[in-house]
């Protein structure tokens, strides 16, 4: 029946319960938990976790060095829970804001048997809804009939799993001219994914010959530097810049993806400022909350230009990845623009941290 939700869906689903501080049930076979985040978790909702069973909360590798803990499970620690944890203890180890006034969290100790599979499924999908990465599991006995009983979302590891690490299908809804500053002659796109995620937009500067290489440029939406004009990043120079180029050449296309903080989401990325704030640079302070150096999908922007009917591309970048991911999913990049504008006094070390650690060509 076309009525019952896609696995898609649910995992849309899920994570809008998982902001909203609801469990949701994970399987494995014939293994099931209840998770819960970290972030959005209720001391009611703690003791009823409690009353289940063994808890156990899982966080990052990243987040575990930062606190000494184990990761026997790789990418994953699974961390017991004393009897005596209380929700301030878990949100302790889950957010890093008071690591250095109140550095002695543990000892912690580490699960090592059994299996990580829907501790790491509960990660990813906390990771996506844009909370801190660290989420709270207990095993259950029947879980789909213990999602009924509650009326919980239920999600089957092995179908949801692949849909995590794939990039979402984007679709063309709306678009209509807009002349901006840059250039009277743009057209705003908007795309939708399917996945239930943000929106991403691409603007169009006048009428780029689809088969030439067009002036292109990939930019991670930035509240802080393109709307406020933040001090601390060279964002919104290099969204104006860009657009400038392509008004100047009078066409080009630029892509406006709402992956803001490098994809980790607006709140984390002022836990990360706040942790900047506190002596650690921008890589550093990403690790501490639990996440990669870089959490952005370039897949997005590509699919974007395929669809505009673009598969060639001069790219408006300082990235090396973004130009490898663009050569990897089928775009040809004939050209890298440099675009080195906006350093100022305090951006200097961020820029810095970009250039030495994540290979920023500046």
């Amino acid at each position: 029946m076309s009525l019952i939700p896609t696995l898609i869906e649910l995992l849309a689903r899920a994570r809008v319960d998982l902001r909203m501080g609801l469990p949701v049930v994970l399987t494995d076979g014939d293994q099931a938990a209840l998770a819960i985040a970290a972030e959005s978790l209720s001391p009611r909702r703690l003791q009823d976790m409690q009353a289940l069973g063994e808890v156990t909360l899982a966080l990052t590798a990243r987040r575990a060095e930062t606190l000494k803990a184990r990761a026997y499970d790789g990418d994953t620690a699974r961390i017991c829970l004393p009897a005596a944890a209380d929700l301030g203890w878990i949100q302790a180890l889950a957010d890093p804001a008071d690591d250095l006034s109140q550095p002695m969290k543990g000892p912690l100790t580490s699960a090592r048997e059994g299996s990580a599979t829907l501790h790491r499924l509960a990660i990813a999908l906390v990771k996506s809804a844009r909370l801190l990465p660290a989420a709270l599991l207990v095993p259950l006995d029947g879980g789909a009939a213990f999602a009924t009983q509650h009326g919980l979302t239920l999600l089957p590891q092995a179908a949801a799993e692949p849909l995590m690490s794939q990039s979402s299908p984007l679709h063309a809804v709306a678009a209509a001219r807009l002349p901006i500053q840059a250039a009277e002659a743009g057209r705003l796109h908007v795309f939708r994914p399917e996945d239930g995620a943000e929106e991403h937009y691409a603007i169009e500067i006048g009428r780029p010959d689809r088969s030439q290489p067009v002036l292109a440029r990939l930019h991670s939406a930035c509240f802080t530097g393109d709307v406020l004009g933040s001090l601390k990043c060279d964002c919104g120079p290099q969204l104006n810049a860009a657009l400038a180029q392509m008004g100047a050449e009078g066409s080009g296309v630029l892509l406006y993806l709402n992956q803001e903080g490098r994809g980790i989401g607006l709140a984390n990325k002022m836990r990360a400022y706040s942790l900047q704030d506190q002596g650690f640079d921008t890589v550093e302070a990403n690790h501490r909350l639990g996440f990669e150096d870089d959490e952005r999908d370039f897949r997005l922007g590509a699919a974007i230009l395929k669809e505009l009917g673009f598969d060639q591309v001069r790219l408006l970048t300082n990235n090396p990845n973004k130009i490898a991911m663009m050569e990897k999913t089928g775009i040809t990049v004939a050209e890298r623009v440099a675009l080195q504008v906006g350093k100022n006094a305090f951006n200097s070390q961020y820029l810095a941290t970009k250039a030495a650690k994540s290979g920023h060509m500046l």
